[in-house]
């Protein structure tokens, strides 16, 4: 008996998609009771010819975004337990087991797992503790309400009967959020196991890269905060601290354009430069108890992190839904 289906949405994925697939057969799981299920999205690479090598069930279909690669995937899947992960992600031995394992409570509908990550490079380490600082505030949830595709599971029924995925997102950004948000708001318990625990191939390693990603998660997390505005004031994954970092750095993008007009205005952006670095002391200190030299440039990536996504949420509000294909280039 199938318990549990895997997908993976591939796009492009040549040079990741072996150790993705490579690490799903090794499972501590038994072999005989999941499935591994590969949708490639319009892949124009060599991810076909690689991914038909394994003794996985591989579908392809136009690029359409992992939104409806993911929801191609559940259509296709025959376990009970819906499991994703990305093309770029190398689960542990005990991944599935461990995602499995908190459906034990009839009560639980959908479970989060963990990211790690072996990059060396300093943005890459910065990336990664900002998840670890989520997932300290995740386990002291006994409910949650964001599940990430990288690690997640949901029994079939609820998400077929939530409607999957919204394929009107054609990147992978938010669509996440969107279906988490949408199922906490119908009342289903979510759990994040830290034990569950993929190894992320691919955070950014570029300053530049990161401050593009962190740019588009402001304008689609908007997306989402118009359909769930109770969540902007308050959810289970997102720090406090970040949305006055937001706020802060905005105000001292106008305070310094005032400047020029009104001297007084240097006093004003003083201060809100003070309030900003108080709020980066948290992260640091978190920041610098696994990883020195990071933590020492904290304020630094935080300072960069805010104005993306701040950028990001005023190219929302400026441009609103009508620049979606625009950033979709």
């Amino acid at each position: 008996m199938i318990k549990a289906s895997v997908i993976v949405p591939a796009y492009n994925a040549q040079k990741t998609i072996s150790r993705s697939i490579e690490a799903l057969l090794r499972q501590t799981f038994p072999q005989a009771n999941y499935e591994v299920i590969i949708i490639d999205d319009g892949s124009t690479d060599k991810t076909a010819e690689i991914a038909v090598n394994y003794p996985v069930r591989y579908y392809r279909k136009e690029n359409g975004g992992p939104a409806s690669a993911r929801n191609m995937g559940v259509r296709k899947a025959v376990g009970e337990i819906i499991l994703f992960t990305d093309s770029d992600c190398v689960a542990s031995k005990t991944w599935i087991e461990q995602m499995l394992r908190p459906f034990n409570d009839p009560t639980v509908m959908a479970v989060k797992g963990a990211y790690r990550s072996n990059q060396q490079q300093l943005t890459a380490r910065f990336s990664q503790l900002e998840f670890e600082e989520r997932f300290e505030m995740l386990s002291k949830s006994e409910s949650i309400d964001m599940v990430d595709t990288y690690a997640a599971a949901f029994r079939k029924t609820v998400f077929v009967g939530a409607g999957g995925f919204d394929e009107s997102f054609p990147v992978a950004n938010n669509e996440d959020t969107d279906l988490s948000y949408r199922l906490s708001v119908a009342g289903h318990k979510m759990v994040f196991n830290p034990d569950a625990i993929v190894y992320h191939l691919n955070h950014p390693a570029s300053l530049k890269r990161y401050g593009r990603i962190k740019f588009l998660r402001g304008y689609w997390r908007m997306v989402v905060y118009k359909r769930y505005p109770g969540k902007m004031i308050k959810d289970t994954y997102t720090p406090q601290s970040l949305k006055l970092q937001i706020l802060a750095l905005i105000g001292c993008m106008a305070l310094l354009a005032l400047s020029a007009f009104i001297h007084e205005a240097l006093y004003a952006l003083l201060i809100l430069l003070m309030v900003f670095l108080l709020s980066t002391a948290g992260f640091t200190r978190f920041a610098l108890n696994k990883d020195t030299t990071v933590g020492m440039l904290s304020p630094f990536f935080i300072a960069l992190r805010a104005s993306s996504i701040g950028l990001g949420v005023l190219f929302y509000f400026i441009c609103g839904a009508k620049c979606r294909s625009f950033l979709h280039k």
